[in-house]
C-alpha cells in the first residue's frame, strides 16, 4: 500500500498508534480478500465486498494521514 510513500509511512508507523493500527487491519483484511479470491477461503459474495469496502476505506483514511503528514512535514 502506498509504496511512493515508504519513508513517511515509516515515520507514521514509529510516531503514531491509530496509524499502525488501520495499517494493520488495512493488511489483514487485504490477505484475506486475497484468500478467498484465490479460492483457499469461502465466503460469502456479500461478506466479501464488504471487506473491500472496509478495506478501501481504511486505505482513504491512512492516505488521508500520509498526506497530512507530509503536509505538515514538508515532505
Amino acid at each position: 500500500m502506498f509504496h511512493e510513500y515508504r519513508d513517511i509511512i515509516t515515520e507514521l508507523k514509529t510516531a503514531n498508534a491509530h496509524f499502525v493500527k488501520i495499517f494493520e487491519k488495512h493488511n489483514e483484511l487485504d490477505d484475506k480478500i486475497d484468500a478467498v479470491e484465490a479460492g483457499r477461503e469461502h465466503m460469502e459474495h456479500f461478506e466479501l465486498e464488504t471487506l473491500k469496502k472496509e478495506k478501501l476505506k481504511l486505505k482513504d483514511e491512512a492516505f488521508q494521514m500520509i498526506m497530512a503528514y507530509k503536509k505538515e512535514h514538508n515532505k
